[in-house]
Protein backbone atom coordinates (compact mmCIF):
# COMPACT_ATOMS: atom_id res chain seq x y z
CA UNK A 1 0.00 0.00 0.00
CA UNK A 2 1.39 3.41 -0.89
CA UNK A 3 1.30 6.43 1.38
CA UNK A 4 -1.32 9.03 0.62
CA UNK A 5 -4.95 9.90 1.22
CA UNK A 6 -7.40 7.11 2.01
CA UNK A 7 -9.33 5.92 -0.98
CA UNK A 8 -12.38 3.71 -0.64
CA UNK A 9 -10.27 0.59 -1.18
CA UNK A 10 -7.81 1.78 1.47
CA UNK A 11 -10.61 2.12 3.97
CA UNK A 12 -11.63 -1.46 3.27
CA UNK A 13 -8.05 -2.64 3.56
CA UNK A 14 -7.82 -1.00 6.95
CA UNK A 15 -10.42 -3.49 8.12
CA UNK A 16 -8.79 -6.45 6.34
CA UNK A 17 -6.77 -9.35 7.76
CA UNK A 18 -3.74 -7.11 8.37
CA UNK A 19 -5.89 -4.93 10.60
CA UNK A 20 -7.05 -8.00 12.56
CA UNK A 21 -3.46 -9.12 13.12
CA UNK A 22 -2.30 -5.70 14.34
CA UNK A 23 -5.43 -5.23 16.48
CA UNK A 24 -4.94 -8.66 18.09
CA UNK A 25 -1.34 -7.65 18.85
CA UNK A 26 -2.54 -4.37 20.43
CA UNK A 27 -5.18 -6.23 22.47
CA UNK A 28 -2.53 -8.54 23.87
CA UNK A 29 -0.16 -5.67 24.73
CA UNK A 30 -2.99 -3.76 26.40
CA UNK A 31 -3.46 -6.72 28.73
CA UNK A 32 0.25 -7.21 29.43
CA UNK A 33 1.33 -3.63 30.05
CA UNK A 34 0.35 -1.12 32.72
CA UNK A 35 -2.29 1.25 31.33
CA UNK A 36 -0.04 4.33 31.49
CA UNK A 37 2.76 2.57 29.60
CA UNK A 38 0.37 1.25 26.96
CA UNK A 39 -1.29 4.64 26.42
CA UNK A 40 2.02 6.47 26.21
CA UNK A 41 4.10 4.19 24.01
CA UNK A 42 1.93 1.59 22.24
CA UNK A 43 -1.44 3.21 21.60
CA UNK A 44 -0.05 5.90 19.23
CA UNK A 45 1.71 3.31 17.04
CA UNK A 46 0.30 2.49 13.60
CA UNK A 47 1.16 -0.48 11.42
CA UNK A 48 1.17 -1.47 7.80
CA UNK A 49 1.01 -5.22 7.19
CA UNK A 50 1.94 -6.77 3.83
CA UNK A 51 -0.84 -8.60 2.00
CA UNK A 52 0.94 -11.92 2.50
CA UNK A 53 1.68 -11.13 6.19
CA UNK A 54 5.42 -11.55 5.55
CA UNK A 55 6.25 -8.07 6.87
CA UNK A 56 4.83 -5.51 9.28
CA UNK A 57 6.08 -1.93 9.40
CA UNK A 58 5.31 -0.19 12.67
CA UNK A 59 5.33 3.62 12.54
CA UNK A 60 6.53 5.76 15.46
CA UNK A 61 6.01 9.53 15.77
CA UNK A 62 9.57 10.72 16.54
CA UNK A 63 13.16 9.58 17.02
CA UNK A 64 13.04 9.60 20.84
CA UNK A 65 9.96 7.38 20.84
CA UNK A 66 11.39 5.13 18.13
CA UNK A 67 14.53 4.45 20.20
CA UNK A 68 12.45 3.80 23.31
CA UNK A 69 9.99 1.47 21.54
CA UNK A 70 12.88 -0.41 19.92
CA UNK A 71 14.62 -0.89 23.28
CA UNK A 72 11.57 -1.70 25.40
CA UNK A 73 8.88 -3.26 23.21
CA UNK A 74 10.09 -4.27 19.72
CA UNK A 75 11.05 -7.82 20.71
CA UNK A 76 7.67 -8.43 22.33
CA UNK A 77 5.71 -6.93 19.40
CA UNK A 78 7.64 -9.11 16.94
CA UNK A 79 7.08 -12.25 19.03
CA UNK A 80 3.36 -11.50 19.36
CA UNK A 81 2.85 -10.96 15.63
CA UNK A 82 4.49 -14.32 14.95
CA UNK A 83 2.54 -16.06 17.71
CA UNK A 84 -0.84 -14.68 16.58
CA UNK A 85 -0.24 -15.31 12.87
CA UNK A 86 1.39 -18.70 13.47
CA UNK A 87 4.37 -17.99 11.17
CA UNK A 88 7.31 -15.54 11.23
CA UNK A 89 6.41 -11.92 10.43
CA UNK A 90 9.37 -9.62 9.72
CA UNK A 91 8.83 -6.53 11.88
CA UNK A 92 10.52 -3.19 11.30
CA UNK A 93 10.20 0.20 12.98
CA UNK A 94 10.02 3.42 10.96
CA UNK A 95 9.33 7.08 11.59
CA UNK A 96 5.83 8.17 10.57
CA UNK A 97 6.25 10.12 7.29
CA UNK A 98 5.61 13.82 8.01
CA UNK A 99 3.51 14.38 4.91
CA UNK A 100 1.48 11.26 5.44
CA UNK A 101 -2.22 11.68 6.02
CA UNK A 102 -3.02 8.00 5.70
CA UNK A 103 -2.96 5.97 8.88
CA UNK A 104 -3.35 2.33 7.83
CA UNK A 105 -4.86 -0.09 10.35
CA UNK A 106 -5.55 2.60 12.91
CA UNK A 107 -8.32 2.13 15.46
CA UNK A 108 -10.69 4.97 16.35
CA UNK A 109 -9.10 5.12 19.83
CA UNK A 110 -5.69 5.67 18.25
CA UNK A 111 -7.13 8.22 15.80
CA UNK A 112 -8.53 10.19 18.73
CA UNK A 113 -5.14 10.08 20.42
CA UNK A 114 -3.43 11.33 17.26
CA UNK A 115 -5.93 14.18 16.92
CA UNK A 116 -4.91 15.45 20.37
CA UNK A 117 -1.87 17.72 20.89
CA UNK A 118 1.48 15.88 20.76
CA UNK A 119 1.80 14.22 24.18
CA UNK A 120 5.55 13.66 23.81
CA UNK A 121 6.86 15.97 26.53
CA UNK A 122 4.10 15.20 29.02
CA UNK A 123 4.57 11.49 28.37
CA UNK A 124 8.32 11.72 28.88
CA UNK A 125 7.76 13.60 32.14
CA UNK A 126 5.24 10.98 33.30
CA UNK A 127 7.69 8.25 32.34
CA UNK A 128 10.43 9.99 34.33
CA UNK A 129 8.15 10.20 37.40
CA UNK A 130 7.26 6.55 36.96
CA UNK A 131 10.96 5.66 36.84
CA UNK A 132 11.58 7.63 40.03
CA UNK A 133 9.02 5.93 42.23
CA UNK A 134 8.43 2.91 39.96
CA UNK A 135 4.71 2.92 40.66
CA UNK A 136 2.23 1.60 38.13
CA UNK A 137 -0.57 4.18 38.17
CA UNK A 138 -3.09 1.63 36.82
CA UNK A 139 -2.84 -0.48 39.98
CA UNK A 140 -5.15 1.26 42.45
CA UNK A 141 -7.67 0.22 45.12
CA UNK A 142 -10.43 1.01 42.60
CA UNK A 143 -9.10 -1.50 40.06
CA UNK A 144 -8.69 -4.28 42.65
CA UNK A 145 -11.64 -6.68 42.87
CA UNK A 146 -12.43 -7.32 46.54
CA UNK A 147 -13.52 -10.67 47.93
CA UNK A 148 -13.07 -12.81 51.04
CA UNK A 149 -9.71 -13.96 49.67
CA UNK A 150 -8.14 -10.49 49.94
CA UNK A 151 -10.51 -8.50 52.19
CA UNK A 152 -8.30 -8.35 55.26
CA UNK A 153 -5.13 -7.55 53.27
CA UNK A 154 -6.98 -4.82 51.34
CA UNK A 155 -8.36 -3.25 54.52
CA UNK A 156 -4.89 -3.20 56.12
CA UNK A 157 -3.32 -1.74 52.97
CA UNK A 158 -5.99 0.96 52.76
CA UNK A 159 -5.34 1.87 56.42
CA UNK A 160 -1.61 2.20 55.71
CA UNK A 161 -2.28 4.38 52.64
CA UNK A 162 -4.48 6.80 54.59
CA UNK A 163 -2.49 6.84 57.86
CA UNK A 164 1.12 5.86 57.06
CA UNK A 165 3.55 5.51 59.95
CA UNK A 166 0.87 4.58 62.48
CA UNK A 167 -0.64 1.09 62.78
CA UNK A 168 0.50 -2.03 60.89
CA UNK A 169 4.13 -0.97 60.44
CA UNK A 170 5.59 -2.95 58.81
CA UNK A 171 2.75 -4.49 56.80
CA UNK A 172 3.77 -7.95 55.58
CA UNK A 173 1.54 -9.45 52.85
CA UNK A 174 2.13 -13.04 51.74
CA UNK A 175 0.60 -15.55 49.33
CA UNK A 176 1.22 -17.48 46.13
CA UNK A 177 2.05 -15.94 42.74
CA UNK A 178 -0.52 -13.88 40.88
CA UNK A 179 -2.90 -13.28 43.80
CA UNK A 180 -2.61 -9.48 43.86
CA UNK A 181 0.16 -8.78 46.40
CA UNK A 182 1.99 -6.43 44.03
CA UNK A 183 -1.29 -4.74 43.01
CA UNK A 184 -1.99 -3.93 46.68
CA UNK A 185 1.46 -2.43 47.17
CA UNK A 186 1.13 -0.14 44.14
CA UNK A 187 -2.36 0.82 45.35
CA UNK A 188 -0.89 1.95 48.70
CA UNK A 189 1.74 4.09 46.94
CA UNK A 190 -0.71 5.61 44.46
CA UNK A 191 -3.26 6.45 47.19
CA UNK A 192 -0.62 8.11 49.38
CA UNK A 193 0.57 10.25 46.45
CA UNK A 194 -2.99 11.41 45.75
CA UNK A 195 -3.22 12.67 49.35
CA UNK A 196 0.41 13.80 49.65
CA UNK A 197 1.95 14.49 46.21
CA UNK A 198 5.27 15.50 47.78
CA UNK A 199 5.71 12.18 49.66
CA UNK A 200 8.84 10.19 48.85
CA UNK A 201 7.60 6.80 47.72
CA UNK A 202 9.54 3.92 46.18
CA UNK A 203 8.28 0.57 44.88
CA UNK A 204 11.08 -1.91 44.33
CA UNK A 205 11.58 -5.63 43.82
CA UNK A 206 13.90 -7.28 46.35
CA UNK A 207 16.26 -8.29 43.51
CA UNK A 208 16.70 -4.60 42.63
CA UNK A 209 17.61 -3.83 46.25
CA UNK A 210 20.25 -6.59 46.09
CA UNK A 211 21.55 -5.07 42.85
CA UNK A 212 21.69 -1.59 44.43
CA UNK A 213 23.72 -2.94 47.36
CA UNK A 214 26.18 -4.60 44.96
CA UNK A 215 26.54 -1.37 42.94
CA UNK A 216 27.08 0.69 46.10
CA UNK A 217 29.85 -1.72 47.04
CA UNK A 218 31.52 -1.62 43.63
CA UNK A 219 31.34 2.16 43.28
CA UNK A 220 31.82 2.99 46.97
CA UNK A 221 28.62 5.04 46.92
CA UNK A 222 27.03 3.91 50.18
CA UNK A 223 26.26 7.50 51.18
CA UNK A 224 24.04 7.95 48.11
CA UNK A 225 22.51 4.50 48.70
CA UNK A 226 21.61 5.41 52.31
CA UNK A 227 20.35 8.85 51.29
CA UNK A 228 18.03 7.22 48.76
CA UNK A 229 16.55 4.53 50.99
CA UNK A 230 16.70 6.13 54.44
CA UNK A 231 14.91 9.32 53.33
CA UNK A 232 11.73 7.63 52.05
CA UNK A 233 8.25 8.19 53.49
CA UNK A 234 7.02 4.86 52.11
CA UNK A 235 9.05 1.85 50.98
CA UNK A 236 7.20 -0.88 49.08
CA UNK A 237 9.39 -3.95 48.59
CA UNK A 238 8.28 -7.06 46.70
CA UNK A 239 9.35 -10.69 47.23
CA UNK A 240 11.65 -10.35 50.25
CA UNK A 241 12.33 -14.10 50.07
CA UNK A 242 14.99 -13.11 47.50
CA UNK A 243 17.16 -11.84 50.37
CA UNK A 244 17.90 -15.47 51.33
CA UNK A 245 21.63 -16.18 51.79
CA UNK A 246 22.62 -12.57 50.93
CA UNK A 247 24.19 -11.46 54.20
CA UNK A 248 25.34 -7.98 53.26
CA UNK A 249 22.01 -7.18 51.60
CA UNK A 250 20.17 -8.34 54.72
CA UNK A 251 22.40 -6.13 56.85
CA UNK A 252 21.75 -3.07 54.67
CA UNK A 253 18.02 -3.77 54.61
CA UNK A 254 18.03 -4.09 58.41
CA UNK A 255 19.74 -0.66 58.64
CA UNK A 256 17.23 0.90 56.22
CA UNK A 257 14.37 -0.76 58.08
CA UNK A 258 15.49 0.67 61.44
CA UNK A 259 16.10 4.14 59.98
CA UNK A 260 12.66 4.29 58.33
CA UNK A 261 10.78 3.06 61.40
CA UNK A 262 12.66 5.55 63.59
CA UNK A 263 11.35 8.44 61.46
CA UNK A 264 7.82 6.98 61.32
CA UNK A 265 8.06 6.11 57.63
CA UNK A 266 6.08 3.08 56.52
CA UNK A 267 7.31 -0.22 55.09
CA UNK A 268 5.13 -2.64 53.13
CA UNK A 269 6.60 -6.00 52.08
CA UNK A 270 5.43 -9.06 50.21
CA UNK A 271 6.65 -12.63 50.19
CA UNK A 272 5.56 -16.06 49.01
CA UNK A 273 5.52 -17.26 52.62
CA UNK A 274 4.88 -15.91 56.12
CA UNK A 275 7.90 -14.41 58.02
CA UNK A 276 8.78 -17.47 60.12
CA UNK A 277 8.58 -19.63 56.99
CA UNK A 278 11.36 -17.65 55.27
CA UNK A 279 14.52 -19.70 54.77
CA UNK A 280 18.08 -18.36 55.19
CA UNK A 281 17.04 -14.92 56.48
CA UNK A 282 18.65 -13.60 59.69
CA UNK A 283 16.51 -14.10 62.78
CA UNK A 284 16.65 -10.42 63.74
CA UNK A 285 15.24 -9.49 60.31
CA UNK A 286 12.48 -12.13 60.53
CA UNK A 287 11.46 -10.77 63.95
CA UNK A 288 11.25 -7.24 62.44
CA UNK A 289 9.10 -8.57 59.54
CA UNK A 290 6.78 -10.13 62.13
CA UNK A 291 6.59 -7.06 64.38
CA UNK A 292 3.76 -5.26 62.55
CA UNK A 293 0.83 -6.97 60.83
CA UNK A 294 1.20 -10.15 58.79
CA UNK A 295 -1.71 -10.91 56.48
CA UNK A 296 -2.34 -13.51 53.78
CA UNK A 297 -3.94 -13.25 50.34
CA UNK A 298 -5.68 -16.45 49.30
CA UNK A 299 -6.49 -17.79 45.85
CA UNK A 300 -9.75 -16.04 44.84
CA UNK A 301 -13.01 -17.90 45.39
CA UNK A 302 -15.33 -18.66 42.45
CA UNK A 303 -17.55 -15.55 42.67
CA UNK A 304 -14.52 -13.31 42.97
CA UNK A 305 -12.90 -14.94 39.92
CA UNK A 306 -16.14 -14.36 37.95
CA UNK A 307 -16.20 -10.67 39.01
CA UNK A 308 -12.52 -10.24 38.06
CA UNK A 309 -13.13 -11.67 34.57
CA UNK A 310 -16.22 -9.53 33.92
CA UNK A 311 -14.45 -6.37 35.19
CA UNK A 312 -11.29 -6.95 33.18
CA UNK A 313 -13.29 -7.69 30.03
CA UNK A 314 -15.28 -4.49 30.61
CA UNK A 315 -12.02 -2.54 30.88
CA UNK A 316 -11.38 -3.78 27.32
CA UNK A 317 -14.83 -2.53 26.26
CA UNK A 318 -16.06 -6.11 25.96
CA UNK A 319 -19.11 -7.51 27.74
CA UNK A 320 -18.35 -11.08 28.82
CA UNK A 321 -21.52 -13.15 29.30
CA UNK A 322 -21.83 -14.36 32.90
CA UNK A 323 -22.09 -18.02 31.92
CA UNK A 324 -18.77 -17.73 30.02
CA UNK A 325 -17.15 -16.05 33.02
CA UNK A 326 -18.39 -18.92 35.24
CA UNK A 327 -17.05 -21.50 32.78
CA UNK A 328 -13.60 -19.88 32.74
CA UNK A 329 -13.58 -19.26 36.52
CA UNK A 330 -14.41 -22.90 37.23
CA UNK A 331 -11.52 -24.05 35.07
CA UNK A 332 -8.90 -21.45 36.03
CA UNK A 333 -8.63 -21.56 39.80
CA UNK A 334 -5.12 -20.78 40.90
CA UNK A 335 -4.59 -17.03 40.60
CA UNK A 336 -5.51 -13.73 38.96
CA UNK A 337 -2.56 -13.84 36.57
CA UNK A 338 -3.79 -17.09 35.04
CA UNK A 339 -7.31 -15.62 34.82
CA UNK A 340 -5.93 -12.60 32.93
CA UNK A 341 -4.00 -14.90 30.61
CA UNK A 342 -7.15 -16.90 29.88
CA UNK A 343 -9.12 -13.72 29.20
CA UNK A 344 -6.41 -12.44 26.81
CA UNK A 345 -6.58 -15.70 24.85
CA UNK A 346 -10.38 -15.53 24.61
CA UNK A 347 -10.43 -11.86 23.48
CA UNK A 348 -7.69 -12.40 20.90
CA UNK A 349 -9.38 -15.58 19.61
CA UNK A 350 -12.74 -13.80 19.40
CA UNK A 351 -11.32 -10.80 17.52
CA UNK A 352 -9.09 -12.77 15.19
CA UNK A 353 -11.90 -15.15 14.21
CA UNK A 354 -14.55 -12.41 14.36
CA UNK A 355 -16.81 -14.56 16.53
CA UNK A 356 -19.00 -13.67 19.51
CA UNK A 357 -17.76 -14.73 22.95
CA UNK A 358 -19.49 -17.95 24.03
CA UNK A 359 -18.68 -21.01 26.13
CA UNK A 360 -17.81 -22.90 22.94
CA UNK A 361 -15.42 -20.14 21.82
CA UNK A 362 -13.84 -20.04 25.30
CA UNK A 363 -13.41 -23.83 25.17
CA UNK A 364 -11.64 -23.54 21.79
CA UNK A 365 -9.46 -20.61 22.88
CA UNK A 366 -8.39 -22.37 26.09
CA UNK A 367 -8.13 -25.92 24.75
CA UNK A 368 -4.39 -26.20 25.56
CA UNK A 369 -4.88 -24.94 29.10
CA UNK A 370 -7.92 -27.17 29.70
CA UNK A 371 -6.20 -30.29 28.38
CA UNK A 372 -3.15 -29.67 30.62
CA UNK A 373 -5.40 -29.25 33.67
CA UNK A 374 -7.46 -32.32 32.90
CA UNK A 375 -4.29 -34.34 32.39
CA UNK A 376 -2.49 -33.17 35.52
CA UNK A 377 -4.94 -32.79 38.36
CA UNK A 378 -6.92 -35.88 39.25
CA UNK A 379 -8.19 -36.96 42.66
CA UNK A 380 -5.71 -39.86 42.53
CA UNK A 381 -2.85 -37.42 41.90
CA UNK A 382 -4.03 -35.26 44.83
CA UNK A 383 -4.21 -38.30 47.13
CA UNK A 384 -0.70 -39.39 46.18
CA UNK A 385 0.79 -35.88 46.52
CA UNK A 386 -0.83 -35.26 49.92
CA UNK A 387 0.15 -38.74 51.18
CA UNK A 388 3.78 -38.14 50.14
CA UNK A 389 3.78 -34.68 51.76
CA UNK A 390 2.44 -35.90 55.12
CA UNK A 391 4.35 -39.21 54.95
CA UNK A 392 1.39 -41.56 55.10
CA UNK A 393 0.39 -44.40 52.75
CA UNK A 394 -1.90 -43.66 49.79
CA UNK A 395 -4.05 -46.57 50.99
CA UNK A 396 -4.74 -44.58 54.19
CA UNK A 397 -6.70 -42.10 52.07
CA UNK A 398 -9.52 -44.58 51.52
CA UNK A 399 -9.10 -46.73 54.64
CA UNK A 400 -11.42 -46.53 57.65
CA UNK A 401 -8.55 -45.55 59.99
CA UNK A 402 -9.29 -42.50 62.13
CA UNK A 403 -6.10 -41.33 63.96
CA UNK A 404 -5.38 -37.61 63.50
CA UNK A 405 -2.12 -38.33 61.67
CA UNK A 406 -4.23 -39.91 58.89
CA UNK A 407 -7.64 -38.19 59.23
CA UNK A 408 -6.17 -34.70 58.84
CA UNK A 409 -4.22 -35.32 55.59
CA UNK A 410 -7.34 -37.12 54.29
CA UNK A 411 -9.46 -34.02 54.98
CA UNK A 412 -6.82 -31.83 53.29
CA UNK A 413 -6.90 -34.12 50.23
CA UNK A 414 -10.72 -33.89 50.13
CA UNK A 415 -10.53 -30.09 50.33
CA UNK A 416 -7.98 -29.95 47.47
CA UNK A 417 -10.07 -32.38 45.40
CA UNK A 418 -13.04 -30.01 45.71
CA UNK A 419 -10.88 -26.95 44.92
CA UNK A 420 -8.81 -28.31 42.05
CA UNK A 421 -11.07 -30.75 40.18
CA UNK A 422 -14.54 -30.67 38.66
CA UNK A 423 -15.72 -33.66 40.75
CA UNK A 424 -18.93 -33.41 42.78
CA UNK A 425 -18.99 -34.09 46.55
CA UNK A 426 -20.50 -37.61 46.11
CA UNK A 427 -17.86 -38.44 43.44
CA UNK A 428 -15.06 -37.31 45.75
CA UNK A 429 -16.56 -39.31 48.64
CA UNK A 430 -16.65 -42.41 46.43
CA UNK A 431 -12.94 -42.01 45.61
CA UNK A 432 -12.11 -41.73 49.31
CA UNK A 433 -13.26 -45.25 50.18
CA UNK A 434 -16.99 -44.80 49.55
CA UNK A 435 -17.51 -42.03 52.11
CA UNK A 436 -20.75 -40.04 52.25
CA UNK A 437 -20.83 -36.60 50.56
CA UNK A 438 -21.57 -34.98 53.96
CA UNK A 439 -18.18 -36.22 55.21
CA UNK A 440 -16.51 -34.51 52.26
CA UNK A 441 -18.49 -31.31 52.84
CA UNK A 442 -17.47 -31.29 56.52
CA UNK A 443 -13.79 -31.70 55.53
CA UNK A 444 -13.97 -28.93 52.92
CA UNK A 445 -15.59 -26.47 55.36
CA UNK A 446 -13.24 -27.40 58.20
CA UNK A 447 -10.01 -26.99 56.18
CA UNK A 448 -11.32 -23.85 54.42
CA UNK A 449 -12.11 -22.25 57.80
CA UNK A 450 -8.81 -23.25 59.40
CA UNK A 451 -6.88 -22.01 56.38
CA UNK A 452 -8.03 -18.46 57.19
CA UNK A 453 -6.82 -18.76 60.80
CA UNK A 454 -3.71 -20.97 60.69
CA UNK A 455 -0.68 -19.57 58.97
CA UNK A 456 1.18 -22.88 58.87
CA UNK A 457 -1.73 -24.80 57.32
CA UNK A 458 -2.19 -22.04 54.75
CA UNK A 459 1.48 -22.31 53.78
CA UNK A 460 1.28 -26.12 53.50
CA UNK A 461 -1.76 -25.78 51.22
CA UNK A 462 0.05 -23.23 49.03
CA UNK A 463 2.94 -25.67 48.62
CA UNK A 464 0.60 -28.57 47.77
CA UNK A 465 -1.36 -26.43 45.25
CA UNK A 466 1.79 -25.24 43.49
CA UNK A 467 3.10 -28.85 43.38
CA UNK A 468 -0.13 -30.17 41.89
CA UNK A 469 -0.33 -27.40 39.29
CA UNK A 470 3.22 -28.13 38.20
Amino acid sequence: MTEGHHSGSDAQAAQGPGHSLWQACLDQLAQELPEQQFNTWIKPLTAQVADDFSRATVYVANRFKLDWVRAQYAGRISALLEKIYGQPVAMELALTPRESVARPYVSSAIAAFDAAPDPGLAAEEAAANGLRNRLNTALTFDTLVEGTANRMARAAAMHVATMPGHLYNPLFIYGGVGLGKTHLMHAVGNKLLVDRPDAKVLYIHAEQFVSDVVKAYQRKTFDEFKERYHSLDLLLIDDVQFFANKDRTQEEFFNAFEALLAKKSHIVMTSDTYPKGLADIHERLVSRFDSGLTVAIEPPELEMRVAILINKARAESVEMPEEVAFFVAKNVRSNVRELEGALRKILAYSRFNQKEISIQLAREALRDLLSIQNRQISVENIQKTVADYYKIKVADMYSKKRPASIARPRQIAMYLAKELTQKSLPEIGELFGGRDHTTVLHAVRKISGERQQMTELNQQLHVLEQTLKG
